[in-house]
């Protein structure tokens, strides 16, 4: 009878398998004459931009504002449950929908030097600590 439980639980993750996850912290800055603006685009996100996020295998996305030594910056987290990154960011690059939400947003921002240098918006941060026992 001791076996039936540890059985049914082998079934439960045979037939639910656990996606990997891998975390991913972001930081880029914010013109302060475009936080409005930016606040209102992401408090109606399009219903297109949001299906691709989901598409490329993006859960958990957020983003969050703060302000440092009077600049501005966004921190964005997600959790990636794909097996290609880079292939899923290509994807979510040829949307045309996330290519027009991209248009709208990027005059808002002001990436750090690092990401400038690649021609990037965000710049991706170390991951230092996760609670254990957690993904």
């Amino acid at each position: 009878m001791k076996l039936l439980p540890v059985m049914l639980a082998l079934c439960l993750l045979a037939c639910h398998p656990v996606k990997p996850v891998k975390r991913y912290g972001m930081v880029t800055g914010l013109k302060p004459e475009k936080i409005a603006y930016y606040k209102q685009l992401h408090a109606a996100a399009w219903p297109g931009v949001l299906k691709t996020i989901k598409a490329c295998n993006i859960d958990n996305y957020s983003i969050y504002l703060q302000k440092i030594d009077n600049k501005y910056f966004l921190f964005s987290y997600f959790e990636y449950t794909g097996t290609n990154f880079n292939a899923d960011m290509k994807k979510m690059a040829a949307d045309t929908t996330t290519q027009r939400w991209w248009k709208e947003t990027a005059p808002a921002q002001l990436p750090l030097p690092e990401a400038a240098g690649t021609q990037s918006t965000w710049t991706t941060m170390e991951e230092v600590f996760h609670t254990p026992g957690n993904n």
